[in-house]
């Protein structure tokens, strides 16, 4: 089995990234909840404990079970981590006399401390704690401390168990890869072999003795996971893989064409069914986001079903889910509340009786991205913005019609096309245009005007679980204004958005 770090999640907003961490170490992770920690087999090299947002002084605080794990593999608790440690051996945690949130700086480390193992000294490190640990129990050793906080990091005495304080997978503490690689590589001995190449080597061979001669149908959307899924079992199944592409009425403009010649050039096996009538019928009248979610999942649902019954004895059902739907399907202490619904979540109804491949299912974003690659996929596919599954319907903030759809796919076609030509696309994770539900007054020519305003969105990020707005210049964004404006009829403004998230969304529905 592939060698594996198990994190063990508290309900930390970081666990992702520490999985994120270690894999840019070309190490495998898991995350799993720490009250449903599989059986650590001799793949487990190592196991990491997240942070939380419990105290461990809480009632109701994690408390997972370590038996199997403390004494047989190396263990590195962080921050939550670190505390329960050291209040369940018998160490004292209390609250901390300063509210320790941002940046700290190392003021001595163990240098021969394995897990230190050149992190400098004054080395800047990211706290987020309001608890400290007040004394340890007397087989605790300190390898790491600050101004403020003694026990920045420690070893337990005899053991491969370790704990810090502060968050090593987050930017803002500037030598925590290097702690990481520590840990992984030097103590837990991982070899750094998970690379994209091995996995689609490992993954098709899977595939294949999964699949068979079996016949699978896969719902194509265009983007990078659905696509890169497709590259995948067409190098495991080759004609057996029936991919079906829904033209909704809600993509960009002229996409459903594009995406099907671009296709086609991949040699895929894949059908277009153009359903823009039945989805913007649907749609009618709908103002409520969530309900257009709706509309358009049960929508697609009947196309699909349809369409999938005319491919004889299909067994499978494959799809592009990624790991992060994956995590948030088993998070810490129930579900975490509900912003919207996944588009991606639930799959088809239990009559269509098909089993369920997912071969990204272990995979984050950008790493589908290094995939498909390595599969030789067209950039034109693996680096275009992120597009919801409900497309255009949740940015038109009002009731959907033909006229207000064909609107909105002119003002983003303006937009994208100016940051290519401004060699800006690449800059940017997502940017798109919203229509809003208001109407201005203007002036063009010597009338005047009573037209529609147009949000502009566009984000930077490494991993769409936050973001900040793009600082795009005011010479491009005076252009594109101007552009659209002049170009797309019934449009009188332009803004512009700059808000973060959090505490905004990327998406505005």
């Amino acid at each position: 089995m592939q060698e594996t770090i198990l994190i063990l999640d508290f309900g930390s907003q970081y666990t992702q990234l520490i999985a994120r961490r270690v894999r840019e170490l070309n190490v495998y992770c898991e995350i799993h909840p720490f009250n449903k920690i599989p059986h650590p087999g001799s793949h487990i090299r190592g196991v990491i404990l997240s942070g939380s947002p419990y105290s461990v002084r809480d009632a109701d605080s994690p408390v997972p079970d370590l038996s199997n794990i403390r004494h047989y593999i190396p263990l590195l608790g962080v921050c939550y981590g670190a505390q329960y440690l050291a209040q369940s051996l018998g160490g004292v945690v209390a609250p901390s006399k300063i509210r320790e949130y941002g940046r700290a700086n190392l003021s001595s480390v163990d240098k021969e401390s394995e897990l230190m193992q050149g992190m400098s000294l004054g080395t800047q490190v990211w706290m987020s704690h309001a608890d400290t640990i007040l004394t340890a129990p007397p087989d605790f050793n300190v390898i790491a401390s600050t101004t403020d906080v003694l026990y920045a990091g420690y070893r337990i005495k005899g053991e491969s168990t370790y704990g810090i304080q502060f968050h090593p997978e987050v930017y803002h503490t500037t030598e925590g890869l290097i702690l990481l690689k520590n840990f992984v590589v030097g103590i837990c001995g991982c070899s750094q072999s998970w690379t994209p190449e091995s996995f689609v080597e490992t993954t098709v061979d899977a595939l294949k003795q999964k699949l068979g001669n079996d016949k699978v149908v896969l719902g194509l959307s265009g983007g990078v996971d659905s696509s890169v899924t497709a590259m995948l079992l067409h190098k495991a199944i080759g004609k057996n893989l029936y991919c079906i592409f829904v033209d909704n009425g809600l993509l960009r403009k002229n996409e459903f064409e594009k995406v099907l010649e671009r296709y086609k050039i991949l040699d895929l096996n894949v059908t277009g069914v153009d359903s823009r009538d039945l989805f913007l019928d649907a749609l009618r009248g709908v103002v409520d986001p969530e309900q257009k979610r709706k509309i358009i999942g049960r929508s697609f649902i009947e196309v699909f079903d349809a369409e999938a019954h005319k491919i004889q004895d299909i067994q499978w059902l494959a799809q592009g889910t990624i790991y992060p739907d994956v995590i948030e399907s088993h998070s810490v202490k129930g579900l975490s509340a509900t912003i919207k619904s996944h588009h991606n979540v639930g799959g088809l109804p239990d009559y269509m009786k098909l089993k369920i491949v997912e071969p990204l299912n272990s995979l984050f974003k950008d790493e589908v991205r290094r995939v498909g690659r390595t599969l030789g996929l067209d950039p034109e596919f693996l680096d275009r913005h992120p597009f919801p599954g409900p497309g255009l319907a949740v940015r038109i903030l009002s009731d959907i019609d033909r006229d207000k759809v064909s609107l909105l796919q002119e003002v983003d076609d303006v937009f994208i096309s100016g940051l290519r030509d401004f060699n800006l696309y690449h800059t940017v994770w997502q940017a798109f245009a919203v229509l809003l539900p208001v109407q201005s007054v203007g002036v063009m020519g010597d009338e005047r005007t009573y037209e529609n305003v147009v949000a502009l969105r566009a984000v930077t990020s490494t991993d769409g679980m936050t973001a900040d707005w793009a600082h795009l210049p005011y010479e491009f964004l005076a252009k594109v204004s101007n552009d659209i404006i002049n170009k797309v009829k019934g449009v009188n403004r332009v803004v512009y958005d700059i808000s973060s998230k959090p505490p905004a969304t990327i998406e505005w529905e």
